[in-house]
């Protein structure tokens, strides 16, 4: 069972804040699995390898009083507000996939408590029947996991969809026309309100409970700092010769920008809603710096490497496939 970390106050705050509360609970708090909900007033997130520009209707945002904000895992874009509950959880655990799944599996667990059918899918998402009800993204600290993610109980379904501008290719490789036909609410299938839903989150999931002092929210306050500096908002959209990018099963969409020197590799930077499990620019460079854009030289480079230990499913094929301007 996990720990209830709650605030000394009721007061709603912005979304970084709940961001550096995360960090602040992995960072300093001792007690092995930690979870907590928290609401915002309308608002978009996306994820650390997303840029702006393609995931968030910024015009529709500032014209309907939508705040936007980065967070440091990966993932998709998302909305949340009121009706939303968004969940954080952290763990001591060091396995991504083991802390998805025993998350995902005890969220699914406490839905099917109600009646629902629950379940978690293959990409870290709970579903109710074949739609989905929550997601979820995933980062990591030294010594510390930390998974948040949406539980819809209820949304404005227009602020949904115009705030957010997911791909085309996106919502065609899921085989859908709109985010209606792969969404639910839990307010579809409840007849409680979300205070009472709230409840049994915390009955069923918890044992106990951490309260934070003001000194503790103080250090929370300036973590949240970071959240706002423009260079971690905006992020940076490199000028590179090479755009290579798609969707791939099992790993999401990923686009890389590649710049090129005499035919090789100089420099990268990523983009997507992909997961990734460590500074994968980093990794990638280590491996492809100086390499031309040639399978048999990607491959060559690649060798005894596991691109999947970067970024989560992804093969050394898959990445080649991506990368390779000839065979």
């Amino acid at each position: 069972m996990m720990k209830y970390l709650s605030l000394p106050d009721n007061s709603t705050r912005i979304l970084p804040f709940y961001l550096a509360m995360e960090e602040y609970a992995a960072r300093i708090i001792g007690e092995d699995d930690i979870f907590f909900m928290w609401q915002v007033d309308p608002t978009v997130i996306f994820g650390r390898n997303q840029l702006i520009a393609n995931e968030v209707n910024v015009d529709y945002c500032r014209e309907h009083g939508i705040a936007f904000y980065r967070r440091r895992s990966g993932g998709g874009c998302v909305y949340a507000d009121h009706d939303n509950i968004m969940f954080s959880y952290i763990t001591c655990s060091d396995e991504v996939q083991t802390t998805f799944s025993t998350y995902t599996n005890a969220v699914a667990v406490m839905l099917r408590g109600l009646g629902l059918d629950a379940h978690a899918s293959d990409r870290n998402d709970v579903l109710i029947g074949d739609r989905k009800v929550s997601g979820n993204a995933f980062y990591h600290i030294p010594g510390r996991s930390i998974v948040h993610g949406t539980m819809l109980f209820d949304t404005n379904m227009e602020h949904m969809l115009n705030a957010i501008t997911p791909s085309r290719e996106k919502l065609t490789s899921k085989g859908v026309q709109s985010v209606r036909s792969h969404i639910t609410t839990l307010r579809e299938h409840l007849s409680m309100d979300i205070e009472d839903f709230k409840c049994h989150v915390r009955k069923t999931l918890c044992d106990g409970e951490i309260r934070l002092t003001d000194d503790d929210v103080a250090e929370i306050e300036q973590i949240t700092q970071s959240y706002l500096e423009p260079s971690f908002l905006w992020g940076n959209d490199p000028q590179c010769e090479v755009k290579r990018g798609r969707r791939i099963e099992g790993v999401g969409s990923i686009m890389l920008n590649v710049e090129l020197k005499h035919n090789e590799i100089h420099d990268l930077h990523l983009t997507g809603d992909f997961l990734q499990l460590c500074d994968a620019r980093e990794a990638l460079l280590s491996r492809l710096q100086g390499v031309r854009l040639i399978s048999e030289d990607l491959r060559h480079a690649l060798d005894g490497a596991d691109a999947g230990k970067w970024i989560l499913n992804l093969t050394n094929e898959e990445l080649i496939k991506l990368l390779a301007l000839s065979p």
